[in-house]
């Protein structure tokens, strides 16, 4: 198998088992025949599966004896799995036999094994995920971090994340300069806690530098997260996840309540006839499974992180991200723009001035 395509998947994370994610694998197959697979799980639970779905044929599949559990605490999975489906996914990462690695499992264990194995990229002081947040846009989305690998953020931490975050931007929707802001309670300067102050002025002086290449238009509110104000969205990941969290249960609701509105009786069942193809469109665009899929940015190697409650469509989202990242050298020009910007030059820039 093809390192420099191969993606590397740990089968055994998910909620509902393997079922969903070979499914989703099934359905991604079918659109790019390409691809091919390197799953790691127990092979007396993948194998038939696979010979079910006919992907024998594009999946080299290890025998892993453990899984991570959900209530697995982070530190314990790093002595005491070693032999499970999560590690060896992303040591075959580390190894270079595939160029990103994909896991539906327990977030804080995948982050600490990532860490652990494939270390921070150089300059990075933590890592954090990413993902494509459905907006009001041509390219209908914006990129919103952290999303969840760590609760807290300084503001250096939150700088960082405004870099890594533009690059991801350029890179995955192709947005020349970027434009960065700092989620807060109001867009007004004197709102919100002193470490969002300390790391706007931090993002400012960044974005200052010619090698930057992004621009920072400072302060942005929650309604913002679906609007067209900013490109990126900077938040520390304790409030990232509760608005991935809100976001997907409004869109759940909007759905259910949609649907239930047009069986009502036989006049809306006729309305939602006529509107058929614009109630499509609709749910297409908040379905939550079509932007499956978290970045670790910050890393020393390329992981996908799924919800572990995904399904086969939203795994298959999960995994099409990890294709288009294997196909660039994603991780790369990440760690690149990070060095090229000294931001503890920036930090200690911005403490004398305030000193001052």
């Amino acid at each position: 198998m093809d390192p420099a395509s191969a993606i590397s998947i740990d089968v055994m994370g998910a909620d509902g088992g393997p079922g969903p994610l070979i499914a989703g694998l099934a359905r991604l197959a079918r659109k790019r025949p390409d691809l091919r697979f390197l799953l790691f799980g127990r092979a007396d639970a993948v194998a038939p599966l696979l010979r079910r779905r006919g992907l024998t044929d594009k999946c080299d599949l290890r025998d892993c004896p453990d899984v991570v559990r959900m209530d697995d605490q982070p530190a314990r999975t790093l002595r005491e799995r070693r032999q499970s489906s999560m590690w060896c996914a992303l040591e075959a990462v580390k190894s270079g036999e595939a160029r990103v690695a994909v896991s539906a499992g327990n977030t804080g264990a995948l982050l600490a094994m990532s860490v652990f194995q494939l270390r921070k990229a150089p300059g990075v002081a933590r890592p954090a995920i990413a993902v494509h947040w459905p907006a009001e846009r041509p390219e209908e989305y914006n990129t919103v971090l952290d999303m969840g690998a760590d609760i807290r953020a300084d503001a250096l931490q939150l700088a960082q994340y405004a870099l890594m975050g533009a690059e991801y931007a350029r890179l995955s929707l192709g947005q020349e300069t970027p434009r960065v802001a700092l989620l807060n309670v109001g867009t007004e300067e004197l709102k919100g806690p002193e470490i969002l102050h300390e790391a706007a002025a931090l993002i400012a002086a960044i974005a200052s530098k010619d090698a930057a290449r992004f621009s920072f238009i400072g302060f942005v509110e929650g309604t913002d997260l679906t609007g067209d104000r900013a490109d990126v969205i900077v938040t520390d990941g304790f409030t990232g996840n509760v608005a991935l969290k809100t976001a997907e249960g409004t869109a759940s609701f909007l759905r259910t309540t949609l649907r239930d509105a047009f069986r009502h009786s036989w006049a809306s069942r006729l309305a939602a006839l006529l509107a058929f193809t614009s109630l499509r469109r609709l749910r297409k665009r908040i379905d939550p499974r079509r932007v499956n899929g978290g970045v670790f940015l910050g890393l020393g190697g390329a992981v996908v992180k799924s919800h572990g409650s995904a399904d086969a469509i939203g795994f298959a989202s999960a995994v099409e991200l990890a294709a288009r990242m294997a196909e660039s050298d994603f991780t790369a020009e990440v760690a690149s723009r990070v060095g090229k910007l000294d931001i503890s030059h920036t930090v200690r820039s911005a403490g004398n001035d305030r000193g001052a």
